[in-house]
């Protein structure tokens, strides 16, 4: 990615993006003063870190006997004043606590008229550079978020090896609600930071230089003269009211004679993770910068290219957000620059915090999940408290919004009424198995968390009285409302999304209990609990309905399709296992698409998703090429209307070109299931699919070409999309294959081999 001008002064969305998972920033990339955003993962404030709610499900009663008398709204009205938060009730704030920015690097320098200007990012060495002539020499500047060491460094050199003068700076924004205090000893200066919920951090320095460097007190900035310059940044917060400067930080040893190494190791690391996938799909065109080839899409440009960009640069921001030991990546990953930033840019859990992980899998990033695991696993213990005292049930209760203190109080008004959170999440655990297959895994946090959902809705559901089914009640269909319905969100009997889901849990709970052999008794009841639920049904207008009543939309486009969860991320929706009930999703697709839904980046990126699972390609490159022109900064970034960047409809749209290129659930993996004409050849490489396979894949002609598959432990191997009599070899030597009518090709493998599926033409 780059670009022949720096990104405007504080258009703080349009920088580019550098971080390691705890920390990052924002590279500006000005000539006469370029700023750093700096962004600490631990940096929240934290005066509701231990907020609690009391005991309400003694009004459950009420509220269900309101619904199942046909009282719709009055239900729904006292669900929300007894059940949820008070967050958005007239005028009353939510607890959930924002994510802070730690601060500003800021590089000043006296180049007026520069010339031959570059502000770049590479995403192969996660590395944002910019350079530019001034009086016959070239100067640049690098920055990078070191991939294994706590620091970000930044670089500034010229190239004539002659001394130039700069000024640096380490500063925050004002900020009424947190003491400062600036300090410098020799090469290092920086700033601590207290809130008054004991919260400490620290922004510090260190400067390496060929010249000299002396710190200015007055203009708290560090004046260096010389022919190179190194600065190494590091940010440390302490939740405890301790001094950050005196934790068990790592002293950093480091000489400015290291660049080369620090470098190098940084990039391997990096690589490491970025090289496991690789797409080549339409032109790189790295002759032209990345703005105008986004002007040039708007304008009705074909750039197959920029869209292979656009995914990897989500595989690149995943990489970078979200490491092993740190916290999941918020609404906006890890870049924030605001004291009071769009929703908190808090962890939602009714869509944005899964679809920030919908990638991680299939793109080879295993580790960049653990933090999504970690965060489950702390909000357990408050989570079984919150699901006793609302709803009077065992098992978990997660919110749909919150923040990284482990607390699982509803905060928003009528929202939070929605008991789907942590079934949702339970889906990345049992993922993790699918795609890992392992059973120790499973076995020690994929099903004890599966059984703590499982649990909760065991207790959960309650009879109809007219059907017989079971069902949630009160229910809903994040974040929509129909006609008859209580308001901010409407509330019922048996949303569909809230049936999905509880499908999707507890099936995986069934599985995990066979593949472990234990609890037997529990399987039972979990397979008894599946055929009680109501069906999903087709509405009058061929759609699949969103709400156990045909209800009427107040709002047709409504930018979520919770009620096409079966469809994507889940699977209980296929075109072979469930034909009637596909095609209603896809008309309830067209409906909200005709009334101008999908008007949100993370939307456009979801309906890119259904597109590819219903096997539609050219639909499904139409909604990404929309999602990037309509939704995306000139940095690439993804915006929520009005302009509010947020993070997850770039994974979003990663996760469905993937999707576009090789699927494998229901037991097969789908090879080009959504193939655009436009990709009429191209090549993408180590895709994992689901039973433990890497993928690669060549195609030409709309068709593929070959076929590589590694069998990472051993499983059956099953692969549609190809011609049933493909031939099948590893090592060069036949394989046996049994040839379906259903139009798959299955075969066994062994652990660590690799075997070649070729068209019989090839």
């Amino acid at each position: 990615m780059w670009y022949k001008k720096p990104a405007p002064p504080w258009e703080w969305k349009e920088c580019l993006p550098i971080g390691n998972g705890e920390l990052a920033g924002m590279v500006q990339g000005g000539v006469l003063g370029d700023r750093l955003a700096l962004n600490h993962e631990w940096l929240w404030h934290g005066m509701n870190r231990d907020r609690d709610f009391e005991p309400r499900h003694q009004h459950l009663k009420e509220i269900r006997d309101l619904f199942f008398a046909g009282k719709t709204a009055e239900a729904g009205t006292l669900a929300n004043e007894k059940l949820g938060g008070l967050g958005g009730f007239l005028g009353i704030p939510n607890r959930v606590d924002p994510y802070v920015p730690a601060g500003n690097f800021f590089i000043r320098t006296d180049h007026h008229g520069a010339t031959d200007y570059r502000r770049q990012l590479d995403l192969d060495r996660a590395v944002a550079a910019v350079s530019y002539n001034h009086g016959g020499s070239t100067f640049t500047r690098e920055y990078l978020a070191h991939s294994e060491l706590p620091l970000i460094a930044v670089r500034l050199s010229n190239s004539d090896g002659k001394p130039f003068d700069m000024k640096l700076t380490l500063t925050r924004v004002k900020d009424t609600s947190c003491e400062m205090k600036y300090f410098a000893t020799g090469d290092r200066f920086g700033f601590t930071g207290r809130f008054p919920e004991k919260i400490r951090f620290a922004v510090e320095a260190t400067v390496f230089t060929d010249g000299e460097a002396a710190y200015n007190s007055y203009d708290l900035c560090m004046n260096v003269k010389g022919s190179e310059a190194i600065v190494i940044i590091t940010i440390a917060v302490d939740l405890d009211g301790k001094d950050p400067q005196k934790g068990d930080r790592a002293e950093m040893k480091f000489t400015r004679g290291d660049w080369p190494e620090l470098v190098r190791t940084h990039e391997a690391a990096h690589r490491a993770m970025y090289r496991r996938v690789r797409l080549e799909i339409g032109d790189e065109r790295a002759d032209a910068c990345t703005d105008a080839r986004l002007a040039a899409l708007r304008e009705g440009k074909a750039d197959d290219g920029l869209l292979a960009l656009y995914a990897n640069y989500g595989r690149y921001l995943l990489i970078c957000s979200s490491r092993p030991g740190g916290l999941p990546a918020n609404l906006q990953g890890k870049w924030n620059d605001e004291l009071y930033p769009p929703w908190e840019s808090d962890l939602h859990h009714d869509v944005n915090l899964q679809m920030n992980y919908w990638p991680a899998e299939a793109c080879g990033l295993t580790e960049c999940i653990e933090p999504l695991f970690d965060h489950l696993e702390r909000f357990v213990p408050h989570a079984r408290q919150m699901a006793l005292a609302i709803y009077n049930c065992r098992g978990v209760f997660f919110p749909i919004q919150t923040d990284p203190w482990g607390r699982a109080t509803p905060e928003s008004r009528g929202f939070d009424v929605w008991i789907g959170g942590a079934a949702w999440l339970a889906q990345h655990m049992w993922w993790r198995y699918e795609y890992g297959l392992d059973k120790e895994f499973l076995r020690t946090r994929a099903y004890p968390f599966i059984k703590e959902v499982a649990a909760f809705y065991e207790d959960y559901l309650v009879p109809h009285p007219e059907k017989g089914w079971l069902v949630p009640v009160p229910s809903q269909s994040p974040e929509n409302r129909f006609v008859g319905g209580c308001e901010p969100v409407s509330l019922c009997i048996a949303a569909s999304m809230d049936l999905e889901l509880i499908h999707d849990v507890l099936s995986h709970a069934v599985a995990a209990s066979e593949i472990l052999r234990t609890d037997g008794d529990l399987r039972k009841e979990w397979k008894r609990i599946l055929s009680k639920l109501p069906p999903l049904h087709v509405g009058k207008h061929g759609q699949l309905q969103e709400w156990l009543e045909d209800y009427d939309e107040v709002e047709p486009g409504h930018r979520h399709i919770s009620h096409l969860f079966g469809l994507f991320p889940g699977d209980q929706l296929t075109p072979e296992a469930e034909p009637q009930l596909t095609a209603a999703a896809r008309r309830s697709l067209e409906r909200r698409l005709e009334q101008k839904g999908g008007h949100t980046g993370w939307s456009r990126s979801w309906v890119v998703c259904c597109w590819a699972r219903l096997r539609e390609g050219d639909q499904a490159r139409y909604h990404l090429e929309k999602l990037i022109t309509d939704f995306a900064t000139d940095s690439l970034l993804d915006l929520h209307p009005p302009r509010i960047f947020q993070i997850d409809g770039n994974f979003g749209g990663t996760t469905g070109l993937c999707e576009m290129l090789m699927q494998s659930h229901k037991g097969a993996i789908r090879i080009l299931p959504a193939l655009p004409a436009a990709w009429a050849a191209g090549k993408v490489r180590g895709l994992r699919a689901r039973g433990g396979f890497s993928v690669d894949i060549e195609w030409t002609g709309g068709r593929a070409k070959n076929v590589s598959i590694l069998s990472e432990f051993g499983s059956p191997c099953a692969v549609a999309g190809i011609d049933t009599d493909a031939n099948v070899t590893c090592d060069g030597r036949p394989v046996e294959a049994e040839r379906a009518a259903d139009g798959i090709v299955r075969f066994k493998t062994r652990k660590g081999s690799t075997y070649h599926v070729k068209a019989a033409n090839e």
